[in-house]
């Protein structure tokens, strides 16, 4: 994990950078208006100048990335941070303060859009979320680091807005010098430009292993949009027993291979006993039980009720079994995208799935068919399926000790392929490929290890049996224009064929992604309808009441020097909260922070109200708004701060991430501005008593939006999220049919 780790930390200099900013623009502005002799309004322009670049430049970002990659936005915005820290040093005038102002907004609205988006398509499942934790926790960091320089600056006889505004450069280098030396490409946007070496030495140096060819799978099938997914359940088992209980019923049963020449067992299908499929299915009592609830937030709530919340990064699916899709070593001529079935003599398909395709960028086959010694033994029926799947360098157990294996993609997730045989009008061989996300189900009367009573199932007591619910549907490249074709074996079309030149705007009308989008635009916009802005205009105020710049002020510090070493104690106190969010977010999870911490805002805030309210005397009024303060900001940035922006960039599918995260992040600097510049007019004309009011409310419709529509998505591969999304879009749409 450390090489994610590491690129996580690097990435994340630019919402450092971002947290910086706004703490020297807090402090410099004081002297700004002196020095220049600003008015009210310019001296607000002047602050605003930076926002008013984020939000211009998130326009675009996002398709731009999806096109050219992250990688090098995230250089362009550390060039952009370069220059306009530069630029403030030298300001001759307003003018050119201002265009500076603008340039460094273009470099914060690209770090804070695409950096998450970064994070999340190089991140382990496993940890992808303290990993997307830490663009909070370096924020914060870069505003107490700057405080801390404004608040000694402020000691100086004359001290220099110039200086604190370019300074900006310094860390800036730091960025850039990351950006281009250390920083990969993306691995899931090299794939989908069919750059699949490149994506292939990538995901080897952030995961530290020779073997990525299960996650390479995984990205390629992370290229489709849509399609008909459906939910099916296997007991899997060694293939011996379960064809000695059934040996006619071999047309029902899926085979997967073990690493081992001669090792396979099989997947049966069962009836929809498991949490997920009784979940999947429109009308249940499970999605009845609480009205108005998204199906899909009973989907997701299905996979993880029965795991033990451990935030364990080892895969908790077929313990026993080893990797039991992994295969014999591969015969591709230069391990390039080719299909091993074209070498089989005295064998014709013709697939439903896509043409067999070579490419120098290739390094090894994604999916190849497979033949083991026991298959050669048997006499295959006349339906016969047999499964696809991955070379095999590792099993998920060694020695006692669990690692990654070949189609162990993550949170207890593994990917496999079946191709299903049968004769054709023709005589000829027709074949239906399929692609199966595999997840061990808990479910009442069963036990890791063994089979115990299952319902519906004519299964033995003894022996060593998992049930598993699959996602099941055609491969991201399958392509129906090559069916005429008649290729020979289940062979795909290369990702590079599937390129497309411009951003994939039609993609927003898929009905899974019109669902994300619903998720991820809601809770950005009651994010920042929360409070947080508000709150923080008026800290300065409520301990100026505290006494504390009284305090401060006998200690012989001057009003402004006071109000900046409280402003960088007050954001030091977020930093250790945001470590406990780093800590929980992949153990709790997302949805549960999320419902944890809402409600303390909420009282909080209420709390806020009734002491403006309330005159309980200066003491006891400050005492009490101080705290609740302080303990708004510290659930603030354990949930509502960076979580929102964790699920925007997991919730999308490869192809549109950075257009859908784009669209998501300018609504949230629109109702940053919203906020910003109404918060001055609603105190003059209904007072702090009404605007903390207002946010209560806003916090407790966002408790309900989170409780109906937003799912748990920690521990669970990007794709899979996708996918689940896709699925509950569509039952929604059934059930409304109904």
């Amino acid at each position: 994990m450390r090489g994610a780790a590491l690129v996580a930390i690097a990435a994340t200099i630019g919402n450092f950078l971002q947290g910086w900013d706004n703490a020297t623009i807090a402090g410099a502005i004081v002297y700004i208006k002196n020095d220049l002799n600003l008015g009210t309004s310019v001296e607000g322009l002047v602050v605003a100048m930076s926002l008013i670049g984020a939000t211009a430049i998130t326009t675009c970002s996002g398709a731009i990335s999806d096109w050219l990659g992250r990688r090098p936005m995230l250089i362009m915005s550390s060039m952009l941070y370069f220059v306009s820290g530069l630029v403030m040093l030298w300001s001759p005038n307003v003018y050119i303060l201002c265009l500076a102002r603008l340039l460094d907004g273009f470099g914060i609205g690209l770090a804070v859009t695409l950096v998450p988006v970064y994070i999340s398509e190089t991140a382990p499942s496993e940890i992808r979320g303290l990993l997307n934790t830490l663009p909070q926790f370096t924020g914060s960091g870069g505003m107490f680091l700057s405080y801390c320089m404004v608040f000694g600056m402020s000691l100086m006889d004359s001290p220099s807005w110039r200086l604190m505004l370019g300074v900006l450069s310094i860390p800036s280098l730091l960025y850039f010098a990351f950006t281009v030396f250390y920083l990969p490409e993306s691995p899931r946007w090299l794939v989908s430009k069919g750059r699949m070496l490149e994506a292939k030495q990538v995901l080897q140096r952030l995961r530290g292993r020779e073997d990525v060819s299960g996650e390479m799978a995984l990205l390629v099938e992370g290229l489709g949009i849509g399609g008909e997914t459906s939910i099916e359940e296997y007991i899997i088992g060694p293939a011996d027993e379960l064809e000695s209980q059934e040996p006619g019923a071999d047309k029902d049963k899926i085979r997967l291979y073990g690493p081992e020449e001669g090792l396979s067992w099989v997947a049966k299908p069962v009836a929809g006993q498991s949490i997920l499929s009784i979940a999947s299915r429109p009308g249940s009592m499970v999605n009845q039980s609480i009205p108005l609830m998204d199906p899909l937030v009973t989907l997701f709530g299905s996979v993880h009720e029965k795991l033990p919340e451990t935030g364990s990064t080892r895969s908790m699916l077929f313990p026993n079994f080893g990797s039991m899709f992994s295969t014999a070593e591969p015969h591709a001529r230069n391990e390039q995208w080719d299909e091993e079935s074209l070498q089989r003599e005295g064998e014709d398909y013709a697939s439903d799935a896509a043409g067999g395709d070579s490419d120098d960028n290739l390094h090894s086959p994604l999916i190849s068919r497979q033949t083991t010694s026991l298959e050669k033994d048997m006499v295959p029926p006349a339906s016969h399926i047999s499964s696809l799947s991955m070379r095999r360098h590792s099993t998920l157990v060694q020695d006692g000790t669990e690692s990654v294996g070949g189609t162990g993609i993550g949170g207890g997730w593994q990917l496999a392929w079946k191709w299903s045989e049968r004769e054709g009008e023709d005589g000829k061989k027709e074949g239906g490929f399929k692609r199966i996300y595999l997840h061990e189900e808990g479910i009442p009367g069963s036990r890791r290890g063994s089979l115990v009573s299952l319902p519906g199932n004519d299964m033995p007591a003894e022996g060593e049996f998992i049930q598993a619910a699959a996602l099941v549907s055609q491969p991201a490249l399958y392509s129906k224009e090559l069916m005429d074709q008649h290729p020979v074996g289940p062979a795909m079309v290369h990702p590079a064929e599937t390129v497309s030149e411009g951003p994939i705007w039609t993609a927003l009308l898929d009905p899974g992604v019109k669902r994300a989008l619903l998720v991820g635009i809601g809770i950005q916009i009651l994010q920042q309808f929360s409070g947080i802005n508000g709150v923080l205009y008026y800290t300065p105020q409520i301990l100026e009441e505290a006494g504390v710049e009284v305090l401060l002020s006998n200690l012989g510090l001057g009003s402004d020097s006071a109000s900046f070493l409280i402003s960088a104690f007050t954001t030091l106190l977020m930093l250790p909260c945001i470590g406990v969010a780093m800590k929980l977010m992949d153990i709790s999870g997302r949805r549960r922070l999320l419902l944890t911490t809402i409600p303390v805002l909420i009282v909080s805030l209420i709390i806020l109200v009734f002491s403006e309210l309330v005159d309980l005397g200066t003491v006891v009024n400050a005492a009490i708004s101080t705290t609740c303060v302080i303990v708004y900001f510290c659930c603030f940035v354990m949930g509502y701060g960076p979580i929102p922006n964790i699920l925007c960039s997991e919730i999308f599918p490869t192809r549109v991430r950075g257009l859908c995260i784009a669209i998501c992040a300018l609504v949230y600097w629109i109702g940053d501005i919203i906020v910003t510049y109404t918060l001055p007019v609603m105190l003059s004309s209904i007072g702090l008593a009404g605007i903390f009011g207002i946010y209560a409310v806003v916090c407790l419709i966002s408790w309900v939006f989170v409780f109906l529509k937003v799912p748990e998505t920690k521990g669970m591969p990007l794709e899979v999220i996708t996918e689940f999304f896709a699925v509950g879009a569509r039952q929604a749409g059934a059930t409304k049919n109904e």
